[in-house]
């Protein structure tokens, strides 16, 4: 279940981002794979469409992002890392902000969300 989290959150991120802005990334983008991460708005945005959250939700959810996506950076931007150790800590970012998210949804979001990350593993292959 904490993969589905996992995941769940990594696709927040990713199917927030506009194909627009992909695009532009996409021409400049190095050749090695790099996550896109949207604005901390389009995340909220996202988030507040996809399972509903009250403006009390979206304001919790604010800093939560905010704080994820710093941490999210820092770990892309660490050239040190192995592709494991990346992944690791990136893991261990999304489980925090998941955890954190968790903390103020209801039932019924917390399903929503749960739906959200069991697709987007289903459309990575992953169980």
């Amino acid at each position: 279940m904490n993969r589905f989290r996992l995941l769940g959150l990594a696709a927040c991120v990713a199917l927030s981002v506009p194909a627009a802005a992909i695009a532009q990334q996409d021409a400049a983008a190095p050749t090695e794979h790099t996550m896109v991460l949207p604005s901390v708005d389009q995340h909220v945005k996202m988030l507040s469409e996809r399972l509903g959250l009250t403006a009390d939700q979206q304001e919790k959810a604010r800093p939560i992002i905010v704080k994820m996506q710093d941490a999210l950076q820092k770990v892309m931007d660490d050239k040190s890392l192995t592709q494991e150790q990346t992944q690791a800590q990136m893991h261990a970012v999304f489980m925090n902000a998941d955890k954190d998210l968790r903390a103020f949804l209801n039932d019924e979001q917390k399903t929503k969300l749960d739906a959200m990350e069991r697709e987007h593993a289903q459309m990575h292959g992953q169980p």
